[in-house]
């Protein structure tokens, strides 16, 4: 029961686990007409493939099979027929196991004595050849592409590693082994050499600069020298209305001292024209019944007062 529960599981989950293996291993990258490009371990150039893991998990890609015959398209061909016209990823090869982003690189037209990278997948580039990428039954095909003729040393990628869309890379964009797009993080100072090789945008930008200072300077020690001259022609205002209060006290004091001379210091230094004003104001609020009730006889004598002359 317990075995039958077990195959019961295997085979529901198994759809779903090849789905993702499917969607994981890629076919990235070919180079046919290698002239320039890398080499294998025995120095020589040859056409190469490259497979990626577009995942993050790891998956063992050994046991499956490389083929450019279009022949095993057919669904009647059998199992060992389709065997006989692939070259199968050799079980032996630790580089078989891509961790999550990796890539493997295989040599086609070659011989697999040569070492597990090495196959026997038959690719000329003097035509559109068609690379498919079968899994370990030989039966389910997981990737494929019909690469272009090319230039030499061209290659024909994804543009993105897992992407669908396919580009042709010139000779010193071709990156075996490694991710297809590679973002190069440019500085300022070899971005600026690339603009500007001969310096004459940075000279005009030096010279702007200092100018720009210069004028500031200008402006600012202008608006403060205005400001100091401004400030001074206060200071020198000040004393010239000091003065002036100075004279009106002189000459108030001047005045109360000849009314004493003239009047004696009963006056207390008070003009007559005070006294007159205050006579002239009592005789107003008399008349006008606003002053106090007092006897209809006025008589003046002189008497201290605290009047004083505001």
């Amino acid at each position: 029961m317990r075995r039958l529960l077990t195959y019961f599981i295997a085979l529901l989950f198994m759809p779903s686990a090849y789905a993702q293996v499917s969607k994981s291993i890629r076919l990235n990258e070919v180079l046919l007409n290698n002239s320039q490009s890398i080499v294998d371990e025995y120095g020589n150039h040859g056409a190469w493939l490259e497979i990626a893991n577009v995942s993050h998990s790891t998956y063992n890609i050994r046991g499956m099979y490389i083929t450019t015959d279009r022949a095993v398209l057919d669904k009647q061909m059998s199992v060992p027929e389709r065997m006989k016209r692939m070259s199968m990823i050799p079980n032996t090869e630790k580089r078989t196991q891509l961790s999550g982003r990796q890539h493997l690189l295989l040599w086609l037209n070659s011989s697999p004595a040569k070492g597990g990278t090495h196959l026997s997948v038959k690719a000329d580039g003097t035509a559109p050849v068609w690379i498919a990428l079968y899994d370990g039954n030989a039966v389910d095909l997981l990737d494929s592409v019909t690469v272009p003729v090319l230039a030499e040393n061209t290659s024909y990628a994804c543009k993105r590693d897992g992407s669908f869309e396919w580009v042709v890379k010139a000779a010193d964009a071709v990156t075996p082994g490694m991710e297809n797009y590679i973002q190069v993080e440019e500085s300022l100072v070899q971005r600026i050499k690339r603009d500007d090789p001969h310096g004459f945008g940075i000279t005009v930008l030096g010279v702007g600069i200092v100018f720009s200072c210069l004028a500031l300077l200008f402006v600012f020690f202008t608006i403060f020298g205005a400001y100091m001259r401004h400030k001074q022609a206060l200071k020198e205002i000040e004393p010239i209305k000091s003065v002036k209060a100075v004279k009106d006290e002189v000459s108030d004091l001047t005045h109360k001292t000849g009314v004493i001379l003239k009047d004696g210091l009963r006056t207390h230094g008070i003009d007559k024209e005070v006294y007159i004003a205050v006579i002239s104001m009592a005789l107003k609020q008399y008349q006008d019944d606003v002053h106090d009730v007092e006897s209809g006889i006025i008589t003046i004598h002189p008497k201290h007062s605290n009047w004083t002359r505001v």
